[in-house]
């Protein structure tokens, strides 16, 4: 992946990798395309990790250090970093203290200095950003013009524990399997939340529009129920912003637009399994569930059973009065899919 010479890549699937070192300065250059040194402050023998996930515009890791350091790094050019730590620790971002309930932002082609403590844990994501301003304006998003100026910022404690939890998930060897363009989208749209400016105050669209949006969005997922659809694509076709299209989904149907595409797709592959025509043994479970966008074998068996009860082959074996291997078992662990 070429963030730094080529940011308009073709890659479409993450591409996943942990590496390790046993040198600070070793490790530093182990972050792909940035420009790093590493000083080691405290005594010991160091360890480091890098575990990341890279999209086609977008750069995920969690990056782990056993001993403080002094780091000097610049991300690629054309890009923007978020920081903030795993856990409770605190670190100092140009000499300003940075507590955990903080994020730390800068541009890319902009050196700045980070000084860690002991056993650091710190999550990153670098976004392209011509990428970024192509997805906020899709989705009606405007920047906070403060985003360059300031090296760190308060965000709502919530939002940034569940930006925790969706890039300890990414990260994870058996990851949601997500297609890429699904990740990328749910990543831009993470960042959005932290770099958008507040807009003046407009009055909420009416029932009618609200009911049209909706609508739309209902056949079109119903004509792509295989395809990994991104919020952005749904703001393009419905011509509204992010925030319209979430607002009227949950004021019409009660739930977001993801979470629509979920329950609807699970719940047609559970109408599926109980038809006579898809009772055939040769049909197995998992082209059943990839009919409906579904690849990743846990992700799916797990949403699955959440919902209702029950694994998929369970639903199958009632109905049909014969054993099937379960989906976990019969799908393989590919990326691609529709959860969400």
């Amino acid at each position: 992946m070429k963030h730094q010479n080529d940011p308009q890549s073709n890659l479409i699937a993450p591409d996943w990798r942990i590496i390790e070192a046993t040198d600070a300065d070793v490790h530093a250059r182990n972050l792909r395309d940035w420009q790093q040194q590493y000083d080691q402050i405290s005594d010991g023998p160091f360890y480091g990790r890098i575990d990341e996930v890279a999209l086609e515009h977008l750069q995920v890791f969690r990056e782990h250090t056993s001993r403080a350091l002094r780091q000097q790094c610049n991300v690629w050019p054309n890009a923007l970093w978020l920081g903030f730590a795993a856990g409770t620790e605190a670190c100092r971002i140009n000499g300003q203290t940075v507590t955990s309930d903080q994020l730390m932002c800068r541009p890319g082609g902009c050196e700045f200095e980070l000084v860690t403590p002991e056993h650091f844990n710190i999550y990153g994501i670098v976004v392209g950003q011509q990428a970024l301003l192509r997805t906020a304006e899709a989705q009606g998003i405007p920047f906070d013009a403060r985003l360059w100026s300031a090296p760190r910022r308060n965000w709502n404690p919530q939002r940034l524990n569940a930006l925790r939890i969706a890039l300890q998930r990414l990260l994870a060897p058996q990851h949601s399997g997500l297609a890429g363009p699904l990740q990328q989208d749910m990543l831009l749209m993470a960042v959005l939340e932290v770099v958008q400016r507040e807009s003046d105050a407009r009055p909420p669209p009416g029932y009618v529009r609200r009911k049209a949006v909706v609508d739309r969005v209902k056949d079109y997922l119903e004509a792509n129920r295989q395809a990994p659809v991104t919020i952005t694509e749904l703001c393009e076709l419905t011509h509204v912003s992010r925030r319209t299209l979430q607002y009227s989904f949950e004021s019409i149907v009660g739930t977001s637009p993801l979470r629509y595409l979920r329950l609807s797709r699970l719940n047609g592959v559970r109408r599926a399994l109980s038809q006579p025509e898809e009772l055939d043994e040769d049909v197995s479970v998992a082209r059943i569930a990839a009919r409906w966008g579904f690849w990743h074998a846990g992700q799916f068996a797990h949403d699955y059973k959440q919902l209702f009860g029950e694994n998929p082959s369970e639903t199958r074996r009632r109905t049909s009065g014969t054993p099937f291997a379960d989906a976990a078992q019969a799908v393989g662990c590919t990326t691609g899919g529709a959860s969400s």
